[in-house]
């Protein structure tokens, strides 16, 4: 045992040796120089860089040397993994070579340009390099951080994209609310790694970049937004707090002069640095501005786990409260031509324009958080239960109201009580200031103060009442997200597909972003989507088949009482009688491949690419897995998220959705899996196949989702749908498998010429460039399958133009303005 632990890690030296070498280093280093407190007073000011270290003493070795040092055990920890993850990362991606030089460079050039950039400030009389020119600065994340973005280059376009979004998104993170001169070396030393990079890159990957899949982009988006939310954590912890976003810093602050001193110094006129600081410092004061400084991060935070989950309500709770933080602030400093005493720009003073720089980034900071959301809002397609919502808008306008005429009325009656003596328009002006976390109002001048225990509640408690409200109201709303008119109905809509199945597409009902609709008697529930005015349903009805019309005359007649159309799409030949029994006009919209694995054979001419495929695959020692998503290993799950992301990237147009399932609907526990592996345990293509039920049995299997590695071998598609079908030979229950749908495609040519036809045949041949319906259509044809017709139903033909747009919305709800001329150029062509 101890032999193998031994190998395996002489292997992995063997393959990784800069990255060892280095984190043996850095450990060496901080054992002699000490592992909890760091390095000495005079190891600093020899071998660590800074300003006085580089310009005043003539250190120049030091931007160097900094980076084999640590300040204390906890960064020893996250450096060790740093050097041994991303550099081991990098070593096997690029080469030992390209590793050493990312290094070099970007503990150098980010370094040295960082001091150039002090030296101006410096020379110039600017405020910060000023403050921060005795800080000496050793920080292994300047190299880590630099040589992954060159890095990023050679990586797939999954973590490629990740690698760089959270790898930036850190280091703005943290010179905003840490603001030490080691930040600013980090945020210079991404950008030469990228710099570096683009040297670097290899010919066959794209450097560019391109979309990604929904899933991805709500995983950054996420990110992001938490990493923002938790910046004045950052500064909380940060030894110097010199960020333009790090006026919480000053909590940690325990000498602070009495309220009566500073009213005194600091409202005759005085407003100097050290005022400032302690105004900010009296004005933060208590429990009350805290949970008002913190409160809006947490709701950001829980906005962020519902970014990632595809929330809606998340969005516009993430742009909501990032909006009103700019607003407010951009209103408080007098920014925006509104209300109130307008702050004064001194652009002559090189101290005014620093403070001005400072309001500036403290709007602009959240607005462009909440405009990336806004352009990316269509990619949050969950919605919490309307009545929710609206309690929850409610609740939250309602109690801002009440506080505020509460603080009014209570600050008039307890106006001696502060300090001067208030009337009612300076309660009035300082409402905004109640609800503002206090890093927005940092170098706002205080008009007055409470002076004992009552106007102190009133004053701090306000703001922090709201919050709390708003806060809890969040977590209720998200945690209320639902498809359906009640939190149960995901759960019935299961038990109905076990009894009664769904057909051979019902699976896809229980999809993320489908609403539900229950019959009065609740045995039969339809999954449908609204877009624009047209309720389109995911495949047939689930229930019995002796309530089928009454629950397609139910829901109809529910559609028109809203003002909605109804079409019901993805039908088979069996639903006919039903609609023809109403007059509602039909039309062939794709066609469903059948296999039936109790006669599968790949006997004969016919079959010869399949077997072809087949056998090439066990040559190249690749296996067939079946399994599901919660079995698979962190890794295998990373590299389908890299097979996929690599999909979506190569398609000109957004990735499709309605009946397409993603990456998401891969977690379903009732979803399996076919994997090709090899012996090495690489991933080179997935399907999934959704289950089709009657009377609680699984009798058949529907295949979804389809991707493969570019360099894969060939025909490994084939591989796995023919390992699927020999699966399935073994299991007397199984009576069918289906390959889905191609959408808009048919085999039998072209449309019969209606109107009607005409549309969807256009649509369809506008989006085969992009997304190969019919060629897909074809690929199927391989096993020669039974072709089954789906059709979609609808009553008003002169909807006709309003329902193909809707179907073009449905698949592609990413879709902007600039995809759409692509996919118009896209059909000229």
């Amino acid at each position: 045992m101890r032999r193998d632990v031994f190998g395996s890690l002489g292997r992995f030296a063997g393959q990784r040796p800069f990255a060892v070498a280095y984190a043996v280093s850095l450990l060496g280093v901080a054992l002699v120089s000490g592992v909890i407190t760091g390095p000495s007073r005079d190891i600093r000011l020899l071998l660590g860089t800074g300003y006085e270290s580089v310009i005043e003493s003539g250190h120049w070795w030091s931007p160097l040397t900094s980076v084999f040092f640590v300040d204390n055990g906890a960064e020893l920890v996250l450096a060790l993994a740093g050097a041994v993850i991303i550099f081991g990362f990098a070593e096997r991606m690029m080469g030992t070579r390209r590793t050493v030089i990312a290094f070099l460079s970007t503990s150098i050039l980010g370094a040295t340009i960082g001091l150039g950039v002090q030296y101006l400030g410096v020379a110039g009389g600017e405020m910060w390099s000023r403050g921060v020119s005795e800080l000496w600065a050793v920080d292994p994340f300047t190299p880590i951080l630099g040589s992954a973005m060159v890095a990023s280059y050679f990586a797939g376009p999954l973590w490629r994209r990740r690698m760089r979004v959270l790898g930036l998104s850190t280091v703005l993170v943290l010179v905003l609310y840490s603001g030490q001169p080691s930040d600013l070396y980090r945020l210079l030393a991404v950008a030469v790694g990228l710099g570096i990079g683009w040297l670097f890159r290899p010919a066959v990957r794209v450097a560019s970049w391109r979309r990604s899949s929904d899933h991805e982009t709500r995983t950054l988006l996420a990110a992001i937004v938490g990493m923002v939310a938790v910046g004045p954590v950052i500064t909380i912890y940060s030894g110097a707090r010199f960020g333009l976003l790090a006026p919480l810093g000053l909590l940690l602050t325990q000498d602070r002069p009495t309220a009566g001193e500073i009213v005194d110094r600091c409202l005759l006129g005085d407003v100097t640095r050290q005022c400032v600081q302690e105004l900010s410092l009296e004005r933060i004061g208590g429990a009350g501005p805290v949970l008002v400084s913190l409160l809006p991060l947490l709701t950001l935070v829980v906005a962020a786990f519902g970014l990632a989950r595809g929330r809606r309500f998340a969005a516009w709770l993430a742009i909501s409260i990032n909006t009103g933080l700019a607003l407010l602030a951009a209103w408080y400093y007098g920014l925006l031509p509104i209300s109130g005493q307008p702050y004064v720009w001194q652009w002559q003073s090189g101290r005014y324009w620093e403070v001005t720089l400072i309001l500036v980034v403290s709007v602009l900071v959240p607005l462009a958080v909440a405009f990336v959301i806004l352009g990316n809002l269509r990619r949050f397609s969950i919605a919490s239960r309307s009545g929710q919502r609206r309690r929850f808008l409610l609740v939250t306008v309602g109690s801002f109201a009440a506080l505020t005429i509460f603080y009014i009325g209570v600050g008039w009656l307890l106006r001696d009580h502060f300090r001067p003596a208030v009337n009612l328009l300076d309660l009035l002006v300082d409402v905004p200031e109640r609800f503002v976390p206090v890093g927005f109002l940092r170098l706002e001048r205080v008009s007055f103060l409470p002076i004992d225990p009552l106007a102190t509640a009133l004053y701090h408690g306000v703001g922090a009442a709201f919050w709390i409200v708003v806060f809890v109201g969040a977590i209720i709303c998200l945690r209320s997200a639902s498809v359906g008119p009640t939190g149960d109905a995901p759960g019935r809509l299961r038990t109905l597909l076990s009894a009664h199945g769904g057909g051979s597409l019902g699976f896809m009902t229980t999809w993320n972003g489908n609403s539900l609709w229950f019959t009065a008697s609740g045995r039969t529930a339809i999954a449908y989507r609204v877009v624009n005015g047209i309720a389109i349903t995911t495949s047939e009805p689930v229930g019995p088949p002796s309530e089928a019309s009454d629950a397609v005359t139910s829901f109809a007649r529910m559609c028109d009482d809203r003002g909605w159309v109804a079409v019901f799409y993805s039908l088979h030949e069996s639903w006919h009688p039903v609609f023809d029994s109403m007059g509602w006009q039909t039309m062939q919209v794709g066609e469903e491949t059948l296999l039936r694995p109790s006669s599968w054979s790949t006997t004969g001419k016919k079959w010869q690419d399949i077997r072809s495929s087949i056998n090439r695959a066990d040559r190249a020692g690749v296996r067939a897995v079946w399994t599901s998503y919660r079995e698979l290993s962190p890794a295998a799950t990373t590299q389908i998220a890299e097979i996929s992301e690599q999909w979506v990237q190569e398609k000109e147009l957004p990735e499709l959705g309605f009946t397409l399932g993603g990456l998401d609907e891969l977690r379903d526990p009732a979803v399996r899996l076919m994997l090709a592996v090899d012996s090495a345990d690489r991933v080179h293509a997935v399907t999934s196949w959704l289950p089709s039920y009657r009377d609680g049995t699984i009798v058949g299997w529907t295949l979804d989702f389809m991707r493969r590695r570019p360099d894969s071998i060939n025909g490994v598609m084939e591989f796995l749908i023919a390992r699927t079908a020999e699966l399935m030979q073994e299991s007397a229950h199984i009576e069918f498998l289906s390959l889905s749908v191609a959408p808009l495609a048919q085999s039998a040519g072209s449309r019969q010429g209606g109107i009607a036809d005409r549309l969807l045949d256009y649509l369809g041949r506008s989006l085969e460039p992009v997304y190969g319906f019919r060629s897909l259509l074809l690929f199927k044809r391989k096993f020669q399958p039974e072709f089954a017709p789906v059709f979609m139903a609808f009553s008003d033909p002169v909807a006709l133009p309003e329902i193909g747009l809707a179907l073009a919305r449905a698949y592609l709800p990413s879709l902007s303005v600039r995809d759409v001329v692509t996919l118009m150029r896209g059909h000229g062509q």
